[in-house]
């Protein structure tokens, strides 16, 4: 259990009464589902007990920021704010998408949860002001680390090093790092590779997100339950004030939200992570300086004139009517708004085909594009797989929200084949608009082999009328690896060149006793081997072929002697 301190941040005496005016205020219009905190002196909330263990932020400072007493409007739901709405409603495409990915992700391998991305969005806020405004380059990787304040017991709990500065920088004490500020020992834990590009960073607002939204879910939390909620955001950090902020972000963003460009969300203000080191601010791109009017010649006797004392004009002090204008500020050319999303297409995909239990070697890939013809980057596309399979993207998913990237495209995760054979159907769609989905047919095939050889040389020999004392075994590869489960059928044959059934001769027993020289629904085990049932001999005396032959075509012949013993 981490030590519990007093007030980590500078706050003015008034701030939990302000949190509980904003949370009143908001609480006016609640939607439906979980029910928000209330005042500062609500038993429940202050009754509300944290979950064993060290916070995911190691009660790391946090930004107290407040959401407007007002609610945002919706876009278009009031003809008097723009479609935009609030500021502070507005959340950075990026971050916006992963916290998105993240609710999708979890609803599909623990629906009971019912995480939604608002509350990823209310800590995302409150941790890092989303991702310091949205500060994230393409693949939602901070531009720079976010990193809180050393935790060496100073102010703050007392963590000595876990992870050698591999994320923190500090091979001495841990910090909280990151988006979602995950302490590295519990990242160690809950880290994510939401992005699948073969890292579980951080300082990855797809990556953190996603782990956040698992951590939230432990021990079989169900957020939609008040109790539940309550403990999971006091997991992430062990204060009642807290929990209030969190909550009232949660309310604040599920009244109404809207996605805004990368690097343009509001950046909240106080002692935040980094807040003891200044943040570098974008180099301000230098505007032209106006060149000035030449000043007309004076008229004799006019204000102008030697002598005269010029009058101050009304717009700049000194600056008379035969004096240099002010500088006019060129009007602002509005920036054309984005032309929305009108396609998604097949990017080159090839075939979708795998042998059943194996990867798909292909992925389905796609490209978002608006009216203009141009590729449409960060768009959320929906993989999902249609059709009676058993085929399932990477993690066990039947479907899964990736963002298109600055070309537009998105590849959908690895396929693994099941063991049902058959087609089946991955769509991809755009999320946000009603439009025509791609379509990829997929098929999966039995499991094959390409030999099949006998795993020991002994030669196999029966009297007439006896059992083959040596059972026969063989195993079966595909491109020399082993092949499990690949089926087999065993046969007496009459000769090589023609492999009719023979009719006499040595022969298998079925269920009931009763010879039969052809045996079907014979499978390899794990280790790609199969052991035949025993072989028996009738009263014909030679030399008999048996043949097996594997599901892709592969063949052994046997031969099988039959031979009174010698007297």
């Amino acid at each position: 259990m981490a030590a519990q301190f007093g007030r980590r941040l500078r706050r003015g005496a008034t701030t939990a009464t302000v949190a509980a005016a904003a949370v009143a205020a908001l609480s006016a219009s609640q939607a439906p589902g979980v029910l928000p905190a209330t005042s500062g002196d609500s038993r429940e909330a202050a009754d509300a007990t944290p979950p064993p263990g060290t916070p995911v932020t190691g009660n790391s400072p946090y930004y107290t920021d407040l959401p407007p007493l007002h609610t945002p409007d919706k876009p278009g739901a009031s003809i008097d704010l723009p479609a935009t709405g609030t500021t502070e409603a507005g959340i950075p495409a990026t971050v916006l998408a992963a916290y998105k990915q993240a609710q999708q992700s979890i609803a599909g391998t623990d629906p009971g949860c019912h995480v939604p991305w608002q509350l990823l969005a209310a800590i995302g806020k409150v941790e890092s002001g989303q991702a310091r405004g949205g500060r994230v380059d393409a693949n939602g990787t901070t531009l720079s680390p976010i990193l809180g304040p050393v935790l060496n017991g100073v102010g703050f709990a007392n963590i000595s090093d876990t992870d050698k500065g591999a994320y923190d920088g500090d091979s001495t004490h841990d910090r909280a790092v990151g988006p979602m500020q995950f302490i590295p020992s519990t990242w160690a834990r809950w880290g994510q590779d939401a992005n699948e590009d073969g890292r579980k960073d951080p300082n990855n607002i797809h990556d953190a997100a996603l782990a956040a939204g698992l951590y939230l879910c432990a021990d079989g939390r169900d957020l939609a339950v008040k109790g539940d909620l309550d403990r999971a955001i006091l997991g992430y950090n062990h204060s009642q004030e807290y929990l209030r902020t969190v909550l009232s972000w949660f309310d604040y963003y599920k009244r109404g939200t809207h996605e805004v460009p990368d690097g343009s969300g509001v950046l909240p203000v106080g002692n935040g992570p980094d807040s003891s080191r200044p943040t570098p601010t974008p180099t301000p791109i230098p505007t032209p300086t106006p060149k000035p009017k030449p000043k007309p010649e004076p008229t004799p006797g006019g204000s102008g004139s030697p002598g005269s004392k010029p009058t101050p004009g009304p717009s700049e002090p000194g600056d008379g009517p035969g004096g240099t204008p002010p500088p006019t500020k060129p009007t602002p050319v509005p920036t054309p708004a984005p032309s929305p999303v009108t396609r998604i297409e097949d990017a080159g995909t090839g075939e979708l085909a795998a042998m059943a239990g194996r990867p798909f070697t292909e992925r389905a890939t796609v490209r978002v594009k608006n009216a203009a013809g141009k590729s449409v980057p960060k768009q959320l596309v929906r993989f999902e797989i249609v059709g009676d399979t058993d085929a399932r993207f990477t993690g066990g998913k039947t479907s899964v929200i990736l963002a298109t990237g600055a070309d537009g495209t998105v590849e959908a995760p690895a396929l693994q084949a099941g063991e049902k054979t058959g087609r089946f159907t991955v769509r991809a769609t755009v999320t946000s608009r009603k439009l025509l989905p791609v379509d990829f047919a997929a098929t999966v095939t039995a499991r094959a082999a390409d030999a099949v050889a006998r795993t020991g040389d002994k030669a196999l020999t029966a009297a007439p009328g006896a059992e083959f004392a040596d059972d026969v075994e063989v195993k079966a590869t595909y491109k020399d690896a082993v092949a499990p489960g690949v089926a087999v059928t065993a046969t007496m044959i009459t000769s090589p060149e023609k492999p009719d059934t023979n009719d006499k001769g040595p022969y298998f027993k079925d269920a009931e006793g009763k010879p039969v020289r052809t045996l079907t629904g014979l499978k390899t085990d794990a280790d790609g081997v199969l052991k035949l049932p025993k072989i028996f001999a009738d009263d014909a005396e030679g030399t008999f072929l048996l043949r097996l032959t594997t599901e892709g075509g592969a063949t052994v012949t046997i031969e099988l002697k039959v031979a009174a013993p010698a007297s």
